[in-house]
């Protein structure tokens, strides 16, 4: 062991609060003591009272009925959900262009994005005809079994 190691091993039991820390090899021992109190921490648990039993409380009548907020009307789009679990892509790859956007027409069987599992790109068809309404996914995006995709207004 060179002093160096030595220096550097000082300083690394003078940080860890350590109190001492011996080394022994062939021809060579060092005991590194601090002069360090050693710390002692006794924490104790408060009393937390046992659950009870709550007894059902009907609510008052005139309580004030939250607000849903307004959501778009999808009941007449076709939903394009994801067939596996993987990563979502818009596009073959991050230098081609993206294969459906907002507006576009799209036809059953055309290709609408890619769903990376086990690095295995899938492509993902469209089973309806129709415009794509709503991108429901970011690209490189993660994305669950028969999570929605994209909104489709059919034809």
């Amino acid at each position: 062991m060179d002093i160096k190691q030595i220096q550097d091993l000082i300083k690394f039991v003078a940080k860890s609060g350590v109190n001492e820390v011996s080394i022994e090899e062939e021809n060579f021992k060092i005991t590194i003591k601090t002069n360090q109190t050693p710390t002692y921490v006794t924490a104790t648990m408060p009393n937390v009272p046992q659950p009870q039993p709550v007894a059902a409380v009907a609510a008052p009548a005139e309580a004030p009925q939250p607000t849903a907020p307004k959501t778009e009307d999808t009941s007449n789009y076709v939903t394009i959900k994801s067939p596996m679990i993987g990563t979502f892509y818009r596009s073959p790859s991050p230098d081609k262009p993206v294969f459906v956007n907002v507006g576009d027409e799209v036809t059953a069987g055309k290709v609408v994005c890619i769903v990376e599992a086990m690095k295995l790109f899938n492509e993902i068809e469209s089973e309806v005809s129709g415009k794509i309404v709503k991108i429901l996914v970011d690209d490189a995006q993660p994305v669950e079994y028969d999570q929605p995709l994209f909104l489709v207004e059919p034809k």
